[in-house]
């Protein structure tokens, strides 16, 4: 079985391959902070103050999406590197795949759904992309999987595939090597190349260690798909996190999230957008929904489950304009009390 297993396979996927890839890409990617929640509130609900936050909100282009975005570019042979890049994104993506085309002097051209948010589109730009519009993530990855076909280009895929899951893992590999003997790591979902490489990154150093995932209840592909045993395309999708929202699951994420993740749990976007302003009030950070839905469920549902726990929030992302964010913010105000209650 070799890297392009559509399975977890221990003998490619080990705790020497994480560390050889992020290694890889050290030169390029950002070793970001692992820092101290210092919030009476979120100690009090969790009755721990060993409350760490693992930023990759400041993470080139503004999530994690660019390690695993250069982890796959940099996997592309010379002789197709000329050929160029694609991918298809609701933002995210697509901006983290134009910059990883820019590290390597090699073409890009994005495919972004027209539900994108304009500073997303913008960014995506700015890095050089050429930029088409699709509606729906279903028809945007159908026209970069096109344009693979037909132009030759590479396509990144958003967040399937072995060298997606290796470039993602670097997070888990810094968040355990800073903190040997955490308890606990929660981290939102959306198709699952995040928390599968988190999850084998933590797990294959201190496979004690609990790892869980959150999704919104209108897009909980995942959760789904892990109770059906197989891969699962939703009917339709519907949540504020749109970074959160890919309609469907693949084989090799599911395969790894399999083996290393301990529970997925769901949340409503009233309470991600309780999550998002608790992150900006006790955190001072900013984020987009996705981020929010971390913290939200540490809070909720997961919140028995991590009791007196020394336990870490992965913050992924934070590419919001500024009206978004406040509209966002307002909107979440109301349901914080929920949220925190009992």
């Amino acid at each position: 079985m070799n890297a392009n297993s559509t399975v977890f396979d221990p003998a490619i996927l080990n705790l020497g391959a994480v560390r050889a890839r992020h290694g890889e890409l050290s030169g390029s990617i950002i070793h970001t902070p692992l820092i101290w929640l210092p919030s009476p509130v979120v100690a009090k609900r969790l009755a721990s103050d060993q409350v760490y936050l693992k930023l990759e909100c400041y993470q080139h282009t503004g999530t994690f999406k660019a390690r695993g975005a250069l982890s796959v570019a940099q996997a592309i042979p010379e002789r197709d590197r000329i050929k160029g890049v694609t991918a298809a994104s609701a933002g995210n993506h697509a901006i983290a795949a134009a910059w990883a085309a820019r590290q390597l002097g090699i073409s890009a051209k994005v495919v972004m759904q027209t539900t994108a948010n304009p500073f997303r589109v913008a960014m995506a730009q700015g890095e050089g992309a050429e930029i088409i519009m699709k509606e729906g993530g279903i028809a945007a990855i159908g026209e970069a999987e096109r344009l693979s076909r037909d132009e030759g280009c590479t396509f990144i895929h958003p967040f399937e595939g072995f060298n997606t899951t290796l470039g993602a893992a670097g997070v888990g590999l810094e968040i355990i090597d800073t903190l040997p003997d955490l308890e606990a790591v929660v981290v939102s979902v959306g198709g699952g190349g995040l928390i599968s490489g988190v999850a084998a990154g933590v797990k294959l150093v201190n496979p004690n260690c609990k790892v869980y995932g959150v999704e919104p209840v209108g897009a909980d592909s995942v959760s789904k798909s892990l109770a059906a045993g197989k891969p699962v395309t939703l009917d339709k999708v519907d949540t504020i996190a749109d970074s959160l929202g890919p309609p469907f699951s693949l084989p090799y994420g599911l395969s790894v999230i399999n083996q290393f993740v301990d529970d997925v749990v769901t949340i409503t976007d009233d309470q991600i957008l309780a999550g998002l302003v608790v992150l900006q009030e006790e955190g001072k950070l900013a984020v987009e929904p996705a981020a929010g839905a971390a913290l939200a469920a540490a809070l909720g549902p997961l919140r028995g489950r991590l009791q007196g726990k020394r336990t870490a929030i992965l913050v992924c992302g934070a590419n919001i304009d500024a009206e978004t964010y406040t509209t966002l913010h307002e909107r979440g105000q109301p349901h914080v009390a929920a949220l925190m209650a009992d």
